[in-house]
């Protein structure tokens, strides 16, 4: 939405209950615009019992390595715990659930309607066109802790975000901001800015983008659309739900990248992607109508 402030126009968040999946998809997905739905997660077993402790307790043995540091959960979670700007707890701490912790799965359902338009669950859709991207993800963190980058997600997935413990605050940004945030020329999804101390003489332009500030509170669902500029910081213990989708509305763009990513490191695959891109894409809009 659209509004007018100090002769500036700027984009606000719609925040919705009691939004149909319908309307979810003709108002925010094909129009690309980011929704807050506060009802999406009502049901899940996940709220309430995915808590700090949960994990610590079931999966405290569980490793990740990030910036050369391996930690256990147990270890990570002591940290987040009591985390602050000075003394952060080490982030993204944050784990493929498919994979890491597959018997939790159910209790992040039921899931956002997408209806026959949730393309990554298709039959038709292959595995091998979805490397690169983690589906269903967690994330954990503390007080002072932020995701390091300026970036849109990969393969132009549409991204959901439900915080599942405490809350979590987002900047973000759209698409038609893309050159003000100065993408690397090797890798455009990531910016060049150092988001928590931008250097303005540097990227000048970047001086006069104003986020679009968002507090997402425990149990409420962040929807946006692929090619939005993001990013995050912490300011409580956080316990975050994040699932790729994928419709008619990126499908070309999510083709088109995956496409571009495997001339470089596999070129023989590289054109039949396209051309099932095209064939598969057209046969989903069928399916869909």
């Amino acid at each position: 939405m659209l509004e007018q402030v100090s002769g500036k126009s700027i984009i606000t968040v719609d925040k919705r209950t009691n939004l149909s999946g319908e309307e979810f998809i003709k108002e925010y997905v094909n129009k690309s615009r980011p929704v807050i739905i506060t009802d999406a997660a009502k049901n899940w077993p996940a709220l309430g019992k995915h808590t700090p402790e949960f994990y610590k307790k079931n999966y405290g043995h569980i490793k990740k390595t990030i910036d050369g540091v391996t930690y256990t959960m147990a270890e990570a979670i002591d940290r987040i715990m009591i985390s602050t700007a000075e003394n952060r707890a080490p982030y993204p701490f944050n784990f493929d659930i498919k994979k890491v912790f597959p018997e939790l799965m159910a209790d992040f359902s039921p899931q956002l309607v997408y209806g026959k338009s949730d393309r990554v669950h298709s039959k038709l859709m292959p595995k091998q066109l979805l490397q690169g991207t983690t589906v269903h993800e967690l994330f954990l963190g503390g007080n002072g802790s932020s995701f390091p980058y300026l970036h849109y997600d990969a393969l132009f997935m549409h991204t959901q975000i439900t915080q599942v413990y405490g809350s979590k605050v987002f900047y973000m940004y759209p698409p038609s901001q893309t050159q003000n945030m100065y993408p690397y020329p090797d890798n455009p999804k990531f910016s060049q800015i150092n988001f928590l101390n931008p250097d303005y003489e540097k990227f000048p332009l970047y001086k006069d983008v104003e986020p679009i500030v968002l507090h997402l509170l425990e149990g409420e669902t962040l929807f946006f659309p692929s090619g939005w500029w993001h990013t995050t910081k912490i300011t409580e213990p956080s316990i975050t739900y994040g699932r790729a989708q994928l419709n008619a509305y990126n499908w070309n763009n999510f083709i088109n990248d995956r496409y571009v990513n495997w001339k470089k490191k596999i070129s023989y695959a590289a054109a039949p992607v396209l051309a099932y891109g095209a064939i598969v894409g057209a046969i989903m809009n069928l399916m869909e109508g």
